[in-house]
């Protein structure tokens, strides 16, 4: 990228006003996440014709799933919000030592993984939740996945770099093409070809490995102010270090939402694999919901990360209150949506009375705090993406982690299935209630700037 394109860059992420700065670079990975999680529901679907314990599959599965993008979101988000503040202060160098090192890090790591899981994989999806009559499904699903696991991590770092620099569109570009690909080769596999769970498993590798060489091909292209490479990797292992340190609280995040994932199908397969299978139906419809406001908040992170490293915090501060008011209004009108359909949508996925009645429930206490979620969400995102690693990492130990794993306990101990059902609401309102004195010491304490 040369000097003009490096400074057309630079005036776009510091001078554009900030409501339209974050939502056009919100939009672009709103898209990605949609249609990702359209993938996700369909894959769902797909497997749900198969049986309720092809369908609990999913559930177990996604816990696997969960540690792969831990890795992949720490190393990502770690060198991203590092590369933004790098950039912000116009040291390319010094972004692209951190860029290589994330990247070629997450996929050492994602290596390693599969390698591990794959010696002990019936032990470890047991541990993941699954029950005797849902492990062979999980074992054929998950056995395709540890083929992908390294491009799954590599891809979650590349996807971050490129939205911290503002290259949203390009991000997006790489994930819902191979989101795509997943949706044609699902019905394929599965049903033409009669593979079944492991079908999806292929699915999903092959759709993963496609995202990877076309994310990859974005730096190769020079179309980044970071580079990649064996030579920029760093020599001095503090960058490691401060990579791990910003990104740790995404690693919680996603590490606290593979165990409660974990602890929620085991509690939830006492009930029988029914309730494994609503539970994991509610995950993926609920996901759907937050990726509106979660996309947004995403394009939030590169102007937060940008403007903070180049010291413009008037932008900090507006570019907070939008993405809050924006996102807020969003999953207002998604949740009434989805709270009416509630029934036809379980349905859809799985036509069990029992799965239904379980499914709409936790469906519906879902709906009725998903407006909450932004609060939370934007307040570990604006603290992670100043460098604040502590705090950061303390808040994201909360909505699947510190709240969620005692209520999910002492719930389903007293209320049984519908303990099941509201722990997770409940959770989420603690959490957004803790963010907020957390949010108001961030800004009260970050110095006043008046360029907006």
């Amino acid at each position: 990228m040369n000097a003009e394109r490096e400074n057309a860059q630079y005036i776009k992420m510091t001078e554009t006003p900030v409501a339209g700065l974050v939502v056009r670079l919100g939009i672009p990975t709103t898209i990605s996440m949609l249609v990702t999680s359209i993938y996700n529901m369909a894959d769902t679907a797909f497997v749900g014709r198969l049986g309720t314990s092809a369908s609990g599959a999913i559930g177990v599965v996604f816990g696997y799933m969960a540690i792969l993008q831990a890795i992949g979101f720490m190393f990502g988000q770690g060198s991203g919000s590092q590369i933004a503040r790098l950039l912000g202060q116009r040291d390319r160098e010094s972004a692209s030592r951190i860029a290589s090192t994330g990247f070629l890090t997450a996929v050492g790591l994602g290596v390693l993984v599969a390698l591990g899981s794959s010696l002990f994989l019936d032990k470890l999806l047991r541990f993941l939740g699954s029950s005797e009559t849902i492990l062979p499904y999980a074992r054929s699903y998950c056995g395709f996945i540890l083929l992908g696991a390294p491009f799954i991590t590599g891809s979650f770092v590349l996807n971050n770099i490129l939205r911290y620099e503002g290259l949203a569109m390009k991000a997006m570009v790489g994930l819902v093409t191979g989101a795509v690909l997943n949706l044609l080769f699902d019905p394929l596999l599965i049903f033409v070809f009669h593979m079944g769970t492991a079908g999806a498993g292929l699915a999903t590798a092959i759709s993963q490995i496609v995202s990877f060489c076309i994310l990859l091909s974005m730096f190769r292209g020079g179309v980044t102010q970071s580079r990649l490479s064996f030579r920029d990797y760093t020599h001095d292992f503090r960058d490691v270090l401060r990579i791990v340190a910003v990104g740790f609280p995404s690693l919680l995040r996603q590490a606290m939402s593979s165990i409660g994932t974990i602890i929620l199908n085991r509690c939830a397969r006492t009930y029988g694999d029914a309730a494994v299978a609503a539970m994991a139906i509610v995950s993926r419809i609920s996901m759907f919901i937050f990726s509106v406001g979660l996309g947004l908040g995403q394009g939030y992170q590169p102007v937060c990360s940008f403007n903070y490293g180049a010291r413009k915090f008037g932008r900090v501060r507006a570019a907070f209150r939008a993405t809050l008011r924006i996102t807020m209004i969003v999953l207002v009108f998604f949740s009434l949506t989805v709270y009416f359909c509630a029934p036809w949508l379980v349905r859809f996925f799985r036509d069990d009375p029992e799965v239904v009645a379980i499914g709409v429930q936790a469906l519906r206490y879902a709906c009725f705090v998903m407006c909450l979620l932004p609060i939370s969400v934007l307040t570990n995102m604006t603290l992670q993406s100043t460098g604040r690693a502590l705090p950061a990492s303390f808040l994201a130990l909360l909505r699947s982690g510190l709240f969620f794993l005692p209520v999910l306990l002492i719930l389903n101990r007293s209320l049984g299935v519908v303990g099941i059902e509201i722990a997770q609401p409940i959770a989420d309102v603690l959490t957004a209630t803790t963010s907020i004195p957390f949010v108001l010491y961030f800004f009260r304490h970050l110095p006043q700037e008046n360029s907006l």
